[in-house]
């Protein structure tokens, strides 16, 4: 699967769509323990919510993977969880800044 910046997924097993900010070095995008298919094309079998990766998406945050540098920005949550090649991305957060004294 090519994951180029600005790609948008949608999930097989929820309501998920993500799009691509940061491609990294690709794998294999799934949410829901399914792999996700390009927006509007629909599921591609008899995808089920695989347990374990139920933990859900949420609108307008960032999920990255630290070991591929993938990015992807949540544009309408589900229940899923997003994974790339097995490994459950992380909520991105914001960096803390400096305190001004």
């Amino acid at each position: 699967m090519e994951l180029k910046p600005g790609t948008r997924f949608e999930s097989q097993v929820c309501e998920t769509e993500v799009v691509v900010v940061k491609p990294g070095s690709g794998g294999e995008l799934a949410c829901g323990g399914a792999l996700v298919v390009p927006l509007n094309s629909g599921p591609t079998g008899d995808a089920a919510l695989v347990e374990g990766h139920d933990g859900g998406t949420m609108l307008g945050k960032r999920y990255s993977d630290e070991t591929s540098g993938v990015e992807v920005l949540c544009v309408k949550p589900g229940i899923g969880a997003l994974s790339i090649d097995g490994r459950m991305l992380e909520l991105k957060t914001a960096k803390a800044l400096p305190s001004s004294d």
